[in-house]
């Protein structure tokens, strides 16, 4: 068999190369929203008649305040018409909507063309935006570097990043905690996900992933507007995308020829060795390599930051949470960090909705839905629902342990076949770090913090200001 070295099909050897593929990459995904047909919105759930830019602006800015009002304003399921045409997005809230969309034929409910607009930084190779069976074939592939065994492995590295990120801390400091956090989950995904190690390449990816991350809904709105791509703040983010995919393709290629592939644990390296044991010849070539591990990268990184940044923010504010904490990450009581963890992510939804595009006319609750239309279960009412969680505005991990909400009333990690392939990974990376962070240190929230919108994610304002002590 011929070897992944000597197969330049798979292969991006020059940083041209990797210009090439990743300019093609903007030219495809242009047209995000799919169909240039307009919807007809007869039929559907009531919403807003407000202009789609205002809609637009109220879901992706302004979410936290926008979806409640609309439920409210329109009941369990509403219509919202979005940029660009108007097209329709029905938000559903019920646990059973949830199921119906979820359980979907996914032949009809498309995950991918639902993720459109994240194709400019994830790649049409993504799993995100990948349906049918290029999603089913992806998904096979990933699997493995995703089970109990690897995680197991992942666990170790993972305790030596936390270590040395803790050990930094200063007893008495305040921080940011979203900044500290954020800076130690990038840590984890160039070191244990994209497996450098290399301090030099370290200090290149770092400051160009961090502006991938750091990007306001107006770029996002950018991406389907090829104009805007030569102008200002689009223009840069597109040349730091280009910058950080030629450290990347560089770093597979070095890593394909590697003498010492068969070993490593990281995520990268498991990855490329997919195909080249026993009978199976199907492997990811260096292009989708590449979208897969900046989909981890953007789907990874920031959401698991800011899930631990509203955790210590929430012990912070409770001292005989924070004591039970500081016990169980003492004695290895790993289901009760797990569960802070958890209520974190149900408490401050960092995803609003998890969305399905409909390509042939479907039935969801009780509504016969065109095809075209975007349907999506409402994480934000979902999680904040006083009949799917028992006081909703306070934060009870305890929730997690005395028995699990009902299926379909916690969703950060969607459902279905589509659910987050690296949903365990994030939990196992959530519990060590609260384990290292209150093994040593006590903390205490520094004022108030509320939500607010940074790119498709929901982060803390104040950035959870937090003081540690000993």
């Amino acid at each position: 068999m011929t070897s992944l070295e000597q197969r330049p099909d798979q292969m991006a050897t020059t940083d041209a190369a990797a210009y090439a593929l990743s300019a093609k990459r903007f030219e495809k995904m242009r047209p995000l929203a799919g169909s240039k047909t307009p919807v007809v919105l007869d039929g559907l759930p009531p919403g807003p008649g407000w202009p789609a830019i205002i809609q637009s602006i109220g879901l992706l800015r302004f979410r936290h305040r926008f979806v409640p009002w609309a439920h409210r304003r329109y009941g369990d399921a509403f219509t919202v018409r979005i940029l660009p045409q108007g097209r329709p997005l029905v938000l559903f809230t019920l646990p059973e909507h949830a199921r119906e969309i979820f359980a979907g034929d996914p032949e009809v409910f498309h995950a991918g063309k639902g993720n459109a607009i994240l194709g400019p930084m994830m790649g049409e190779h993504s799993l995100l935006l990948q349906d049918s069976s290029e999603h089913k074939r992806a998904r096979k592939l990933l699997m493995p570097a995703f089970n109990g065994h690897a995680l197991r492995e992942y666990a170790a590295l993972v305790t030596d990043v936390a270590t040395a990120e803790v050990d930094s801390w200063l007893p008495g400091e305040s921080f940011s905690a979203l900044e500290r956090m954020n800076r130690l989950t990038l840590e984890v995904i160039l070191r244990v996900v994209f497996g450098v190690s290399d301090e030099s390449r370290l200090a290149q990816m770092r400051p160009r992933v961090n502006k991938v991350v750091d990007i306001s809904p107006a770029i996002l709105f950018g991406y389907g507007m090829p104009r805007l791509q030569k102008l200002g703040p689009w223009k840069r983010n597109k040349e730091n995308s280009f910058e950080l995919d030629a450290l990347i393709y560089a770093e597979i290629r070095e890593r394909r020829a590697a003498p010492d592939l068969a070993s490593r644990t990281d995520v990268l390296s498991r990855l490329i060795r997919v195909g080249t044991e026993g009978d199976d010849s199907d492997r990811l070539t260096d292009e989708e390599l590449r979208d897969q591990l900046v989909t981890l990268l953007l789907a990874g990184h920031e959401t698991t930051a800011t899930a631990l940044a509203w955790a210590l923010y929430e012990l912070g504010r409770s001292p005989s949470l924070l004591a039970r904490s500081r016990e169980a990450a003492a004695t290895g009581d790993d289901a009760w960090l797990e569960a802070v963890l958890k209520e974190s992510m149900r408490r401050h939804p960092v995803i609003p909705m998890v969305v399905r595009t409909l390509m042939k006319p479907a039935t969801v609750g009780g509504y016969d839905l065109p095809a075209g239309t975007t349907v999506g279960p409402s994480i934000i009412i979902a999680h904040s629902r006083a009949d799917n969680h028992a006081q909703p505005d306070v934060f009870r991990p305890e929730r997690f342990i005395d028995g699990q909400p009902a299926t379909n009333t916690w969703i950060p990690f969607g459902g279905g076949v589509r659910r987050c392939i690296g949903a365990g990974f994030s939990l196992m990376e959530g519990v060590v770090v609260l384990r290292e962070v209150l093994s040593n240190y006590a903390v205490e929230a520094m004022g108030e913090d509320q939500p607010k919108v940074r790119n498709i994610t929901s982060v803390p304002r104040e950035g959870a200001v937090v003081r540690v002590t000993r």
